[in-house]
This record gives structure tokens, sequence and C-alpha cells, in this order.
């Protein structure tokens, strides 16, 4: 008689499967579901060597789908200032003291995760408020969408920045009306220069715009970054995550991935893309298509090419098609312009790539839904399943075609203004009355039929699907006469499981829970369904099982 490895029951089992959406028990046999059912459909594959495991009637679900986040500085920024919980300047100025007495010899001091208020409205520039928290040493201080920086004059100063600087299109080193930099610095290029300044580790943002390390990493720092790699994988183990898609990447952490793979300790599914940059020739999608070939695994695979075609709303480097509600005149400036985009999206479409853009304005919506457009009318219409990264503002003539097109819309929870403490400005000014109901505006999306997944965008925000699930249930409208784009638990947990592997190509093995598809599921610590939406982060989770294997498990399980 086959006896199972794993046996689940006294469950409410979600199984994501409309052909049968409940269960209470399932069966595990090596890395696949081998029953699920009613109790007696598993009884029999019950062994002497079987873990029984009685959930207690908690719910189980598969494995979450972490669709969109940053794997390798997620881990790595755990080791900065964080202050996310930090909301007035005394604060700031106690915590940054501290966190500099602590590390006497770092070059750079680092803290991340503020918001836009904090440096604004006192009357003066960024750089001197950092200034009277940390004068004598350089400091920066990081958004918590990571793409505004803030440094202090010595920063400025070592970085060659103080009068300002060229850093290219979609990146600027703010000057104020004084010739000197404010202290202001808007998207990659500019934060770039300062973040050189690190002396120690100075790694944490390894893969992001598909760079490769400057020079061989040293045995000691390929080490260190397995290291952290596994921090960063036993972390979302721990969230119930069994997938992730990684937004950046390079060769180097695929080598690093696949090194953890072939010991047997990669604890989580993970895809990694090939970035490709403004800078970057479209020849270079050649090693795009040779990352596919090389890393395709159910554990681990490539297959996508990362593009930003904007910055963010809040600092003015999103792409909108009307102007700036608080700035007339302004719409932004595309990273990737329409003609180029349209190129890039027909080259890396033929390849049989997958595209997956940020994309936040509207305007940077539509240049990616005519991109790909462009592409289907040269290349013909297939399964691609190409993606827009957050989505926070849609056209209305829009909305239809991303089913027409068949793009994914990827929206994170915990972005939305108002969310969990999250503040409502500058987002709701800089948006404007006339585009507020088609911000966020998930419900609508949703209602044309289009495909979506929900994810976190870690470590901009928390990486927890169970925060993310209780974000999307109580997110309330963020102004008056905006429509309330709450959408169902259901239609939350699907975002979160099934409709992630969707978006990765990898349904058909994972993302529901039935006979046949691999072993990646998750416990909770109760009844999702029957929990009040602001207690649901409580929940757990308390197993994570991937690919068959238990990969993390609380200290108070469910029983045996």
């Amino acid at each position: 008689m086959t006896q199972a490895d794993i046996v689940i029951r006294n469950a409410q089992i979600l199984t994501m499967d409309e052909r049968a959406p409940t269960a209470q028990s399932l069966a595990l046999l090596g890395n696949k579901i081998a029953a699920v059912g009613r109790h007696e459909d598993t009884t029999d594959l019950i062994g002497p060597k079987t873990r029984v495991i009685d959930a207690d009637g908690a719910t189980v679900l598969p494995g979450f789908v972490e669709s969109h986040l940053h794997l390798f500085s997620g881990a790595y920024g755990r080791r900065f200032l964080q202050m996310s919980e930090i909301a007035d300047l005394e604060a700031a100025k106690t915590a940054l003291r501290q966190f500099a007495a602590d590390n006497p010899d770092e070059g750079l001091l680092v803290a991340q995760g503020t918001t836009y208020e904090l440096l604004a409205g006192h009357g003066k520039d960024p750089r001197q408020l950092i200034d009277e928290m940390v004068h004598d040493r350089p400091v920066l201080v990081l958004s918590f969408d990571f793409h505004t920086g803030w440094a202090n004059s010595a920063a400025l100063e070592q970085a060659g920045l103080s009068r300002g600087r060229d850093v290219g299109a979609g990146s600027e080193v703010v000057v104020g009306p004084d010739g000197m930099a404010t202290g202001e610095l808007r998207e990659k290029n500019a934060i770039g220069p300062v973040r050189a300044l690190r002396t120690s580790g100075g790694r944490e943002m390894l893969g992001n715009y598909g760079l490769e390390p400057e020079t061989p990493p040293t045995p000691e720092e390929r080490a260190q970054d397995i290291a952290v790699l596994k921090e960063g994988l036993a972390f979302c183990a721990a969230q119930g995550i069994t997938s992730i898609h990684n937004m950046d990447g390079n060769r180097y952490l695929l080598e690093l991935l696949k090194e953890i793979e072939d010991a047997g300790e990669l604890t989580v599914r993970v895809e990694v893309p090939f970035h490709l940059t403004r800078e970057k020739p479209l020849s270079s999608l050649d090693e795009a298509s040779r990352l596919a070939a090389d890393f395709n695994s159910d554990k681990l695979k490539s297959g996508r090419v990362k593009i930003f075609c904007d910055g963010v709303l809040e600092s003015g480097t999103g792409v909108l098609v009307d102007e700036y509600a608080n700035q007339p005149g302004h719409r932004g400036e595309p990273i990737f312009e329409a003609a180029h985009f349209n190129k890039a999206a027909t080259d890396i479409d033929a390849r049989g790539l997958q595209i997956s853009v940020h994309a936040i304005g509207d305007g940077a919506v539509r240049i990616v839904l005519d991109g790909v457009q462009a592409a289907q009318e040269a290349n013909g219409k297939r399964d691609a399943r190409h993606r827009i990264e957050h989505l926070e503002v849609v056209h209305p003539e829009d909305l239809p075609r991303f089913r027409e097109l068949g793009v994914i819309a990827s929206m994170q929870p915990l972005h939305v203004p108002g969310v969990m403490g999250l503040p409502l400005e500058p987002a709701v000014s800089v948006i404007g009355e006339a585009r507020l109901p088609f911000a966020y505006a998930w419900r609508d999306v949703i209602e044309t039929g289009a495909d979506y997944a929900f994810s976190s965008d870690w470590p901009v925000v928390r990486v927890e699907p169970l925060v993310g699930i209780s974000a999307a249930l109580t997110r309330e409208p963020f102004h008056p006469g905006v429509p309330d784009q709450r959408v169902p638990l259901m239609q939350v947990l699907e975002g979160f499981t099934w409709r992630g592997a969707f978006a990765g190509h990898m349904d058909d093995r994972t993302g529901r829970i039935c006979t046949g598809m691999l072993a990646d599921l998750v416990i909770l610590g109760g009844d999702i369904a029957a929990t009040d939406p602001k207690e649901i982060p409580g929940l757990g989770p308390v197993m994570t099982i991937c690919d068959g294997q238990i990969t993390f498990e609380a200290t108070q399980g469910p029983g045996a």
C-alpha cells in the first residue's frame, strides 16, 4: 500500500480549484499532492511513517505566491535603520544619532522607509534638516518606495553633488534657487553616487537594474551573499510564501540561487528576470534569452524581462497622460519613450519571453499597453502574460485594454494611500480629484475580466501576505467621492495564490490544491473566512510546505 508522507486532516481547505473549492483532508507523497477530499479519501494513505497533522479547523491554502518583491535588498535592508514607524523630526534625530553611534566605522549611514512628509514643510532644505541630526558623517535617508533619497551636506559633498549634476533622463538632483543641492535625490541615477560612499556591505542592491558585480566577488563576498539570500528565503517561508517573482536580478544572483538549489536548500521557488535599462542596447536581450535557457527548473527559473517605464508620483517622476494636479504643465518624463519601448517589447515578445514593466502613472501604463499591442501586431498574439507592475493610476479609456491584450495587472495592497497608516499626502494632491476615481482601482480592473495578481513589493512595504490580505479587505476610499475598490475575500486570496502562479507561468503545477499538483501549502492558525479582516495578520502562518518539504513550522505548530 502506498503511504503518504504527510496527511492533513480536520482542515478548512480552500483549494482555489473551482471544480472542488473546499475539502477536509489532503495527502502529500513526495513533492506532489496525492489526494484531496474528505477524511475517508486520505485514510488509506496513512501508514506508520506518515505524519498526520490535525489542522483543528484552520484554513489550508495553496502556498502564497509573492509575485513582486526584491529578495536580496529586502533581506539585506533589515540591517539598516528602519524609519517606517518614525513620524517626527525629533524621533528621527534620536534614532539616527543612535544608529551612528552603533555603526562608528560605516562610511555612509543609511536609513530607509520614511514618508515623503517627514522632511517636507519645515522651511528648510532636507539636507539642512538631516545636518541637524548628523552633520559630521554622510547620511542617506530613503523613502519607503526607494525612488527618492535625501542626503545631508557631507554626503552631497563627498558624492560630488553639492551643486547638482546632470544624472540622465528620469533622475534628478534637486537644486534650490541658491544653486545648491537641496538634498533631495530623485531616482536611481541621482541616489547612486551617494550609495557609492558605503564602506561596508553596500551589496544590498545586488542585481538591481541587472548590473553584474563590477569585480568578481571574492569567496568571502560570495559566501556572505549566499547567507543573505538564505536569510531572505527563510523569512519568506515563515510568511507562508512558497513562490516568489523577484523584480531584479542578474546571472550572478541566479548562480548563487542555483548553488543553494543544488545543495537542496532552496526553500522557496524563485523566478528572476533580466533587467533591461534605458542604457542597454536591445542586443543585450541575447543575455535574457540565455538566462531563460540556462535556468529553467520548477524551483529556479528566468524567462522574464523587467523594465522601468517611469518613477513614482510622489516625487514627480511618474508619467501621467494629463498634467500633475499640483504641478501645472508637468506630466513626468518617461524612462522609456514610446518608440523605444515598442521596439523593446516587440523584440522581447518575439523571443518568447515575458515582459514585466514598472508603470505607475496612467501615461506610463498607456505606453506599456501600446507597446504590447505593437508586439502583438508584429509577432501575433500568444499566451505571453505580459505584466504591468503597480498600476497605481489608469486612464478610463485604457481599462478594457488589459483584458483585450491579455496584460496582467500586478497590484500591491499596501501601496494604497491611507492603508495601515500610509499617509494620504502627497499622493492625493499629486493625483488630483479628476483622476482619484481611477487610482488603485482594483475592482474596476478586475470587473473588466482582466487577469491580476496581488503582492507586496518588499522591502518597500511588509512582505507578509496575511498583512496584504488584511489591507486589501480593510482599505477605505481615500477621498470623498472615490468609489469603494475593495474586492471579496476569495478574489483577494486568488490574487495571492493561483493568480500569482498564473502570472509566473506556473499555474499548471502550483497555485491550487488538487491531485497531481506540486505540494506547496500553507496552514494558518485559524479559519480565515470566519476572522475579522483586521485580525487576519494574527493567523500565523503555523506551517509552510514547499515541494513537499516543511520549510517553516511555528513553535506551537498544528497538532499531530
